[in-house]
């Protein structure tokens, strides 16, 4: 019933919410502000706003990017399309004005609490030289029952259907937690000879092989068996959504989750919005209230695609140890033959560590030599393998040249 008493509890906070959003407002006139008091409480009302939980995916705010080098770099405006909606995902296309014969790329983003718009820096330094398309996973709480189970087959078979619909030629690019249906995907492409299967396939900070310097989060997953993560983290949607009874991992335990891995932080940067609020600090705190804007937007993950993701991912290392399936189907990587393949880690990883990544090399036994290669990025964690300055200095430049050079 974890899923009913957390909604019970949102329920009975809404009229606290409601109030703080009126008197913040109430005190946004510049002539209160003078009064030391009244700012505090206006700080002290927008912290409160400000740890709002959200169900709803964020706005990717990428309306224009800036496309070409030197005197030729110039701003495009960027359109959001969906190319395919299915019931679990949409196959966004971010069109440019103007803009054609680019590589097209397909990013596979992560399930795993968040929306997609968690890989927006992602897709704006990629959108520089690449025709980007991404999965937008749907929030599985909003997905009826009559649309049917979605587990790691599905999530698989959703990369090999949007890859077709984009047609042969596309590039594929996961980031974490797909790394394994990814690899899966191409793999089983290649082995059908699909004339979409990938030209080229890059993996970042993904766990293809968690035996290898398992990290806290590899030995969460191992310390209990798969009932109890099925006992005590799977709740029934509530019935106001229209997954009504879906039965989920919602999105808040997976955020208190991530939150309990680092307390001292979080509460650190709460306090920090508050003093720069009072201190009229407006831009930074600014930077702070939209962190946690894009952190709090939570997406339910459906229960299959969590259990079995546990299960044959962290626990059992099928896809390393050659077992893994796909509708009862071996998959095997050693069927990629014309695949270009780059891993990606970062040295500092404490999600999937230096070696999890890179251990597709092995598996991918019959890509030639000069159609592989493996950086390791020095000084970033995991969430600086796809975003921040090294992301965008030294990491993208590997990936462009990989995929524009890729036969």
């Amino acid at each position: 019933m974890n899923y009913h008493a957390y909604q019970t509890y949102v329920d009975l906070m809404s009229p606290m919410r409601f109030l703080a959003e009126a008197a913040h407002s109430s005190l946004a006139n510049p002539a209160l502000a003078q009064c030391d008091s009244l700012r505090k409480l206006s700080a002290a009302c927008e912290v409160f706003m400000a740890s709002k939980v959200t169900h709803s995916r964020p706005d990717f705010q990428l309306a224009t990017v800036m496309t070409g080098e030197g005197k030729a770099a110039h701003e495009v405006a960027v359109f959001e399309e969906a190319a395919h909606i299915a019931p679990f995902a949409t196959l966004l296309h971010f069109r440019k004005e103007g803009i054609s014969g680019q590589p097209r790329v397909l990013i596979v983003a992560p399930m795993s609490g968040h929306f997609a718009t968690l890989l927006r820096e992602t897709i704006r330094t990629m959108l520089a030289d690449h025709d980007v398309y991404i999965t937008d996973w749907h929030n599985a709480r909003d997905v009826p029952l009559s649309a049917g189970r979605f587990g790691l087959d599905e999530y698989t078979e959703y990369v090999m259907d949007f890859l077709r619909i984009m047609g042969p030629g596309s590039h594929l690019m996961a980031i974490c937690q797909p790394c394994v249906p990814a690899l899966a995907a191409a793999s089983i492409m290649a082995e059908d000879r699909d004339k979409a299967q990938p030209r080229s396939l890059t993996l970042m900070a993904g766990p293809i092989d968690c035996r290898i310097n398992p990290t806290k989060v590899n030995q969460l997953a191992t310390s209990k068996p798969l009932d109890w993560f099925k006992n005590n983290l799977i709740s029934p949607v509530p019935w106001r959504h229209k997954g009504a009874m879906r039965r989920v991992y919602p999105g808040f335990l997976q955020l208190s989750a991530f939150m309990s891995m680092n307390p001292d932080r979080h509460m650190g940067a709460f306090k920090g919005l508050y003093q720069d609020l009072v201190a009229g600090e407006i831009e930074k705190a600014g930077t702070t209230r939209a962190f946690y804007e894009e952190y709090f937007a939570v997406l339910d993950m459906d229960a299959e695609f969590y259990l079995e993701t546990i299960q044959y991912v962290f626990q059992e290392y099928a896809l390393a140890q050659g077992e893994l399936k796909w509708r009862g189907r071996s998959v095997n990587p050693a069927a990629l033959r014309r695949t270009a393949l780059l891993t990606v880690e970062g040295e500092k990883d404490d999600i999937c560590s230096l070696g999890q990544t890179m251990a597709a090399h092995d598996l991918c036994s019959s890509i030639p030599p000069f159609l592989k290669s493996h950086h390791m990025q020095a000084g970033v964690g995991h969430y600086g393998v796809f975003s921040g300055r090294r992301w965008n200095q030294q990491i993208y430049p590997i990936v462009r040249e990989m995929i524009y050079s890729a036969p």
